[in-house]
């Protein structure tokens, strides 16, 4: 016969919206865990979790209403400790069967085993199981004292002496095994039951006595007006937008937004979606600042048409289902009216004043009481990204040489230098705005609207707002070059001066987010393939903490009044002055935080730790190449050569490790000095075969260049056959060793082979 079933509810007050989710679930799956641990719940039980606004509950399947007895085996001591000579026992025996509730009466039941080292005393016994009350009891305690409550509250019960401590003050609880309170399970002041209540004004019953624990969901639907499952409450929802998007028609959709989703559903408890609108005069306003005041004042669901724009519609989500909804949504009408002409207020106020004529407020905005004010932070940022512009123009020029003569591309690095630098220079300048005061979120979107308005070009535009790119995980990139360059400047001023100062993560704290900086530069450099080489990078960040940079001059003439002829814009040149040195073991530290971060991402991605280890054990240079190197190395591995070469290059880097504690080993190699057969053929084979596999490196054919290499199997299998590289004839044992240092050099420029090695 099956076991019963188990409901457990928690009736409380109006329960943390973004936290909902999470204290269901875990109230759930911690009181499932305690009765399975206690042998009430089975192996084919299964849990169910609910949660609505008013309400944490459980439905538990096949739960018995008593644990079975379980044999208890005990250790004692040993014999020669509990018995003496005629086999009676010692006062040590006794005391220890007394602690149990024994007397000697129970020495002839006593067992004797044989551990390996020593004949012991062990007493059996049957230990009664747990009765579904007492398991309950200690279930649902630890369910309680284990829930993630962001922040916990103290309230008085109504007895006006006693008080409990819990996320809201709770007024329900419900126990029930098959249609059968269990009695005496109590919690926070209050005793289990079978009576729970619906919804606050929809509810047709007022209290409703449920039936049995299988009937919860379907009575609290019909009789109290609630859904009471989270997820099959945000499901109706999301038909229910969509629904409402079509028949408002013309391609909307509401926007897409799951946290917004998850906090609506964690504040009804039977949504109604509504359609309202608001005043078309708004849409004037940039739409991110539209969009952000009603989903994060009001929670509401913009409606976008097909090309993404905002239109003047939008969906509330209501927790009453009138028969004239007209009230409700004129009372939301009325409401986001206010907000949205805040936001356009703020939105004309910011634009009286051009962007450029904010910088100097900067100064007085403290960005870190180590590290100075914003101020000082953006021509930090300025410095860098001009010297990292210069880099990447020069790269780039380099391998399009024959499309540029030199007066184009010196107007091009011109304006690409200009466009850099004052990108940089504005960049942060929309934080003393009112828009972002009010929004904090919108830095950065702010001052490209404002950047657009002043007449600056595109690229200043979209770089202010694309320097915070990425800002978490799968964000897409900055558009175009001098958003890049100015992002990389930006996360690697935050890396090297909060490296510099100490302010390192640890463990989970990472309160500057450098693990997300971090990766940001690594994809950055990775998926747009910049020529740059990261130590460069690093040591550029690194010029303006030496000396602190500041602008000379910030012009008050408008943007189209300080526009060279080549396009570009100049609101004044940066100049040095020295400052305080940062810790000069930052670059180290820096690029092992970088390179370990790139390790964690790319075996993220797939690849394995072997692989992965085999290509940053070189420190690579050029990140954009990595990707490259692991596809060869990936290639490699499946060739039949792959495990001979990786031992053999695991056994070389052995020997001139200890051959270079002696001191540096010269790859060059004296051919007079080749005296075995098998060492000439090695010699032989690097000779024809390098220059090959080189000169696929070098085009970047990494797969090929490692492939021609995997021909020196056989004559490096025989020369460590048929060699003995440390000889007594010094000369020839250098000369082999040079050998050696010439093969470990040419195999290993992909990636260190050794590691592949099982």
């Amino acid at each position: 016969m099956t076991a019963p079933n188990l409901l457990v509810e928690l009736f409380v007050e109006e329960l943390p919206p973004k936290a909902l989710q999470k204290l269901g679930d875990a109230f759930a799956g911690v009181l499932h865990e305690q009765l399975a641990a206690q042998g009430l719940a089975g192996a084919g039980s299964r849990v169910t979790a609910y949660a609505s606004p008013r309400r944490l509950a459980a439905h538990v399947t096949q739960v018995m209403g008593a644990a079975p007895d379980k044999a208890v085996s005990q250790k004692l001591m040993p014999v020669a400790v509990g018995l003496d000579a005629q086999g009676q026992a010692t006062p040590a025996l006794l005391k220890k069967l007394a602690a149990l509730g024994l007397d000697a009466a129970a020495l002839g039941g006593l067992k004797r085993v044989n551990d390996g080292k020593a004949e012991v005393l062990f007493h059996e016994s049957m230990a009664r199981g747990a009765t579904l009350a007492e398991g309950l009891q200690k279930a649902l305690d630890e369910a309680i004292a284990k829930l993630p409550i962001p922040k916990v509250m103290r309230y008085q019960l109504q007895d006006g002496w006693s008080s409990v401590h819990f996320v809201r003050p709770a007024h329900g609880l419900v126990a029930l095994h098959g249609s059968e309170v269990v009695t005496g399970v109590q919690a926070l002041g209050l005793t289990a039951g079978r009576e729970t209540h619906g919804h606050r004004f929809e509810a047709q019953a007022e209290p409703i006595a449920l039936r049995d624990a299988d009937s919860y969901a379907q009575q609290l639907r019909e009789e109290g007006a609630v859904i009471a499952s989270f997820a099959e409450r945000r499901a109706e929802i999301a038909r229910q937008l969509a629904a409402a998007a079509a028949q408002v028609g013309g391609g909307v959709r509401p926007i897409e937004d799951d946290a917004l989703l998850d906090e609506v559903t964690a504040l009804v408890e039977r949504p109604n979606v509504l359609v309202c609108a608001f005043e078309e005069e708004f849409l004037a306003v940039p739409q991110e600042c539209l969009i952000l005041t009603m989903k994060a004042n009001q929670k509401y669901f913009p409606l976008l048409d097909e090309a993404g724009r905002l239109t003047h519609r939008f969906l509330v989500v209501s927790n009453i289902t009138p028969d004239d909804p007209s009230a409700v949504i004129q009372g939301n009408e009325r409401v986001v009216r206010p907000r949205l002409a805040d936001a356009k207020f703020f939105f004309d106020q910011d634009r009286k004043k051009p962007l450029a004529s904010r910088v100097e407020q900067l100064a007085k905005v403290v960005y870190h009481n180590k590290l100075g004010t914003q101020g000082e932070r953006v021509e930090r940022v300025r410095h860098i990204a001009k010297a990292i512009a210069a880099q990447l123009f020069d790269a780039l020029a380099g391998q399009h040489a024959e499309q540029l003569d030199s007066d184009s591309g010196d107007l091009a690095r011109e304006y690409l230098l200009t466009c850099v630098d004052n990108a940089a220079l504005l960049a942060k300048a929309d934080l003393v705005t009112d828009m972002v005061g009010e929004f904090p979120e919108l830095q950065g979107v702010m001052g490209s609207y404002y950047a657009v308005g002043d007449g600056l070009p595109d690229e200043v535009a979209h770089a202010i707002e694309d320097h915070y790119k990425p800002r978490f995980a799968g964000d897409e990139l900055p558009r175009e070059n001098v958003g890049l360059v100015v992002a990389l400047a930006d996360k690697l001023e935050t890396l090297v001066g909060m490296f510099g100062i100490g302010n390192l993560p640890t463990g989970d704290r990472d309160p500057f987010a450098l693990r997300r900086h971090a990766l940001g530069v690594i994809r950055m450099l990775t998926e747009r393939e910049l020529p740059l080489e990261l130590e460069r990078l690093i040591d550029l960040a690194l010029v303006p903490f030496g000396s602190q940079v500041f602008s000379s001059a910030v012009s008050s003439k408008s943007p189209q009044e300080t526009q060279p002829p080549a396009g570009g814009m100049q609101f004044g040149t940066p100049t040095l002055r020295i400052g305080t040195p940062i810790d000069p073991g930052t670059k180290e530290k820096l690029q092992d935080f970088i390179y370990d971060r790139l390790a964690g991402s790319l075996r993220e991605q797939g690849y394995s730790a072997q692989e992965v280890d085999a290509v940053i054990a070189l420190r690579p240079a050029r990140l954009a190449l990595v990707p490259r190197q692991l596809e060869a190395v990936r290639a490699f591995a499946t060739l039949p050569e792959a495990p001979a070469l990786a031992a053999a290059n695991k056994r070389v880097a052995n020997i001139l490790k200890k051959a270079e504690a002696e001191g540096a080993v010269d790859p060059h190699v004296n051919e007079e000095l080749l005296q075995e057969q098998a060492e000439q053929d090695l010699y032989a084979a690097l000779q024809r075969f390098v220059p090959e596999a080189d000169a696929q490196f070098n085009r970047g054919d990494y797969t090929a260049s490692l492939q021609t290499l995997a021909v020196l199997r056989a004559p490096v299998d025989a020369f460590f056959d048929d060699v003995m590289v440390n000889t007594d004839d010094l000369a020839v044992r250098l000369n082999r060793q040079g050998l050696l240092k010439r093969l470990h050099q040419a195999m290993n420029r992909v990636a260190d082979l050794s590691r592949l090695a099982v």
